[in-house]
């Protein structure tokens, strides 16, 4: 792949536990997949000069306005972008499970319309991407190896 037509994402999904209920947070933005809504785990690119884990703690918290910090790698996710006239791109994301420190999501930027805590089994019926949620079925399995989400 040529360097230049290689993009280079982080991100995190991050998960909480209250009293048994397992959540973890996702962006939505309205109307902006196709025709419908999309539903995805925080990521975005690296900054110059930035390290991945890094970009993945500053996409999390511009995008969710959570502090959180790096649990452990989970898995790299890679796929073809095309955008408008630009040649086609290769992305790979780098995603980490990340725990929650504080924050609110009121100190977010606006690269998503709302940002939430969503139930497991709720986030992995709403992700957009298949990708996201092989990725989010692992961090369940890395935080409790019996918990298997029934995927399609």
């Amino acid at each position: 792949m040529d360097g230049d037509l290689t993009e280079i994402a982080a991100g995190g999904v991050v998960i909480r536990n209250l009293a048994g209920q397992v959540e973890v947070v996702l962006g939505h933005r309205f109307g902006t997949y196709g025709s419908g809504d999309l539903y995805a785990l925080p990521k975005g690119r690296l900054e110059a000069q930035e390290s991945i884990t890094t970009a993945a703690l500053r996409e999390v918290r511009e995008e969710t306005g959570l502090i959180v910090e790096i649990e452990r790698p989970l898995m790299n996710i890679k796929y073809r972008v095309k955008r408008m006239s630009d040649p086609l791109r290769f992305k790979t994301v780098h995603f980490f499970l990340m725990r929650h420190l504080g924050g609110s999501f009121s100190a977010r930027d606006t690269e998503f319309d709302e940002v939430g805590w969503f139930q497991v089994d709720e986030a992995v019926r709403i992700l957009t991407y298949q990708n996201q949620r092989e990725v989010l079925d692992m961090a369940l399995a890395v935080i409790d190896p019996r918990y298997q989400l029934q995927m399609d």
